[in-house]
């Protein structure tokens, strides 16, 4: 492959391990409330987790193999298993024999927090991308 483009796919990585981010952060803001899903348990909360995309090329100057890095890929998305909020609400249909009712272990705020800190990044990744596009018209400029 042409060398020049591995900076876009390296960022072209980023938005998409960014998206996939926010599309769990939304879902878990959706679901604050759900106190009951299909299990029958309050939803849990999820997260997205990525490692980084290598590939091991022999470098032909010195006959060692090294790590060439290639972006980011998404791992997948896994439960958090920390502990379901205890709130005293006797009237609603899911509470125990003492009034509380198991909510989602989700914190709106720490949501909040995650999604402005994935659209930065998000952002982070468009301007490196624009950036060079920017680079790569310049250069064909040159070449008129």
């Amino acid at each position: 492959m042409i060398k020049a483009f591995n900076n876009l796919r390296i960022s072209a990585s980023g938005l998409s391990a960014e998206r996939l981010r926010m599309d769990t952060i939304a879902s878990n803001m959706s679901n604050v409330s759900t106190t009951r899903g299909k299990n029958g348990e309050p939803y849990k909360r999820k997260v997205a987790l990525f490692q980084e995309n290598l590939t091991h090329e022999l470098n032909k100057d010195t006959g060692k193999d090294e790590e060439k890095l290639l972006g980011v890929k998404a791992v997948g998305v896994v439960d958090d298993n920390s502990e379901f909020r205890r709130v005293y609400d006797p009237s609603h249909p899911d509470a125990d024999k003492d009034g509380y009712v198991l909510m989602p272990n989700v914190n709106i705020l720490n949501e909040m927090a995650d999604m402005i800190a994935s659209t930065r990044a998000y952002e982070a990744n468009v301007d490196a991308m624009n950036s060079e596009k920017s680079m790569f018209m310049k250069a064909l400029e040159i070449g008129r």
